[in-house]
């Protein structure tokens, strides 16, 4: 009878786990889902593709970088990143010139147009930056502090770095 109620007790544990495991993951999937809608109307508002706005936010703190590493930041196909970039450069929001040394590879920054379309965004009320940092400053230190430790202890699972 023992050995029963140990099997119903560790059944419960693993339901639990399941139970936890499962809503973290869909917390994650609508807080992704949250952001995603929101960068689209943001995008949109501004006449800009996805491709485009994940461009323009990989290169709002580095205001220059070479296609190639882009391409290997954004994962893109190379169709879509040339596409992409073409309609910014035709915009006049980037500019790209070819590499010193290498007139194969291209490097990209941005315009002071792209400057200014970059600042418009970030200061939209119902914008996906604004969104962003409301949200960071609804946390204390404290939470902010845990939360980024938190995100950063999963994310090590997914790079390998943790194991059970």
């Amino acid at each position: 009878m023992h050995f029963l109620k140990e099997a119903g007790e560790d059944m419960e544990k693993e339901l639990n786990h399941a139970n936890r495991q499962k809503e973290l993951m869909q917390s994650i999937w609508r807080l992704q889902k949250s952001i995603m809608v929101r960068a689209k109307k943001t995008a949109a508002s501004n006449d800009l593709t996805m491709p485009q706005f994940s461009i323009l936010e990989m290169m709002r703190n580095k205001q220059q970088i070479a296609q190639k590493e882009l391409q290997t930041k954004t994962h893109f196909p190379k169709s879509t990143l040339s596409h992409a970039i073409e309609g910014l450069v035709q915009a006049g929001i980037l500019q790209r010139t070819p590499v010193e040394g290498n007139r194969r590879e291209m490097e990209l920054s941005l315009s002071e147009q792209g400057l200014a379309l970059i600042n418009h965004m970030k200061l939209q009320e119902d914008g996906v930056y604004v969104r962003f940092k409301q949200a960071v400053d609804s946390f204390s230190d404290e939470e902010f502090t845990e939360l980024i430790h938190l995100h950063q202890h999963i994310v090590s699972f997914f790079e390998g770095s943790e194991t059970e």
